[in-house]
């Protein structure tokens, strides 16, 4: 069986994928011409998109790792107690 964190990790990963999946067929359909070329308006469009996903995926691997975080890990010194060694 899975993991619950894994699992977590996993459905967050599927779903930011085909968020970005659906909006690049959306800028393909809505962007594209006849000959199945971008236009220049949805070549940046599809740029940012990938500079959005970029981010987005930046930003969702700093929230997990903080969020599923545990102090039974061993990942932080002391317990997790940041002043302990402060003094």
């Amino acid at each position: 069986m899975v993991e619950r964190e894994s699992l977590i990790e996993i459905v967050v990963s599927v779903g930011a994928v085909l968020a970005m999946l659906a909006a690049m067929f959306a800028i393909g359909s809505s962007y594209g011409a006849a000959n199945s070329t971008l236009s220049l308006e949805g070549g940046w469009m599809l740029v940012w998109v990938i500079v959005g996903f970029i981010v987005l995926m930046t930003v969702v691997g700093i929230a997990l790792a903080y969020l599923l975080n545990e102090p039974e890990d061993g990942l932080e010194p002391d317990g997790g107690d940041a002043d302990a060694n402060a003094y």
